[in-house]
């Protein structure tokens, strides 16, 4: 009894020296970087502000919401909204284009940045790259509104460009955003054009941190380009490749509201219609708060949930840390 009780105080003892070197630590890391940890403040404050506090007010999903008696206020009614939400006849074709439209946002945008990423770095051509660059970046700074307007203009069926010249060749025009089969593939592919050069400066970054001897041991083993690429830059750019694929799984819920929304019109609604864009129409403009953030927790928990499962996949699989 007594050896236990010993081993109890030095492990206590042990316990409070390890916190008392950390808390040293953390101290002279404090005193020498005040600087730093100044500049992180106010980003910490808005995210406890903006982010954090917020949180606390998810209880309105299981509540029937009076704006007289505020949102503690309000009378529980549990699952009442998100009940309505899953037996509601369109969840199941909501869910579908959501994820149709993601998954394909994914499988088609994803790679692209990567492939542009390398055939810059191959560029030896410093003009001519620094040109494709700019060219390719600029677009990203278009607004959505800007964006949309664009895209409206050059499919317009009566004078749209795109059109204009498939009546060169004697094709009828096309109603593209009156086509719900094209409203994905329009959708999908400005994104693309339109962040591809945004995404590509993140793998030229980790392009530039591959060790340079690698190249030269490539090349003296007589490598080819293809070669080279394949074995010294996907593997150098790698981790960086893992945390944004699960950056991007982890948002497929997400999809963007603003673009789609703008893009909707009557006749595409059949595959335009996301949960987002249903949540904007039938809870917030009918007032009905609870069942907009009954939603909004439901497409949270999922992307949370797709979030650990492809860290916990990327880690198997690639042997990097992932996020956490």
């Amino acid at each position: 009894m007594a050896r236990v009780v010993a081993v109890k105080h030095e492990t206590k003892k042990a316990v409070r020296s390890r916190s008392s070197a950390i808390t040293t630590q953390a101290g002279k890391s404090l005193r020498k970087h005040w600087q730093l940890y100044l500049l992180v403040i106010p980003l910490v404050v808005h995210f406890i502000i903006f982010k954090y506090i917020p949180m606390f007010n998810v209880v309105l999903a299981f509540k029937d919401y009076n704006i007289i008696k505020g949102i503690w206020g309000s009378p529980w009614v549990g699952m009442k909204y998100f009940n309505m939400f899953f037996h509601n006849p369109v969840f199941f074709t909501l869910l579908k284009n959501t994820l149709y439209l993601s998954l394909y946002s994914l499988a088609a945008g994803f790679p692209i940045p990567i492939i542009l990423a390398l055939a810059l770095n191959e560029v030896k051509n410093a003009r001519f790259k620094r040109t494709v660059q700019l060219v390719t970046y600029a677009p990203y700074f278009i607004s959505t509104v800007v964006m949309v307007s664009i895209i409206m203009l050059f499919l317009s069926p009566n004078t749209g460009i795109i059109n204009m010249l498939l009546g060169v060749f004697g094709i009828d025009p096309i109603n593209f955003l009156g086509n719900p089969n094209m409203f994905r593939s329009v959708y999908v592919w400005s994104d693309i054009w339109q962040g591809a050069g945004y995404a590509a400066v993140i793998y030229l970054a980790a392009l530039a941190g591959v060790d340079p001897s690698l190249y030269e041991a490539a090349k003296v083993d007589g490598a080819s380009r293809l070669q080279k690429i394949w074995n010294v830059d996907l593997p150098g750019i790698l981790p960086t490749t893992v945390i944004i694929l699960i950056l991007s799984v982890g948002s497929i819920m997400g999809v963007g509201f603003e673009k789609i929304y703008l893009l909707q019109n009557p006749l595409n609604t059949v595959t335009s219609e996301v949960i987002s864009t249903y949540v904007y129409k039938i809870g917030l403009l009918n007032s009905n708060y609870s069942f907009a953030t009954a939603v909004g927790l439901f497409n949270s928990l999922v992307n949370m949930i797709l979030l650990f499962i492809v860290n916990a996949v990327a880690k198997r699989v690639s042997n990097s840390n992932g996020l956490w």
